[in-house]
């Protein structure tokens, strides 16, 4: 069964690829659907639209991210 992940948190910069000094990245799930993982993507983006540094991701088993903006 494919499972899902929310990763993210805050990060250095806008590019996404290191987190804020002093700052660990959080990692929600497993979850078994997406629309599970989804959900709680959903909630911490919005709990964070206005910081332009903090990003949350959907990502599989695999590592593959899963953008739910599409």
């Amino acid at each position: 069964m494919r499972q899902f992940w929310v990763v993210g948190g805050d990060y250095a910069d806008t590019g996404f690829s290191v987190a804020a000094p002093g700052a660990t990245l959080e990692k929600f799930g497993p979850f078994d659907s997406y629309d599970e993982a989804y959900k709680v993507w959903a909630g911490r983006t919005w709990a964070t639209v206005d910081r332009a540094t903090t990003r949350y991701r959907i990502v599989d088993e695999a590592g593959t991210v899963i953008d739910p903006r599409a």
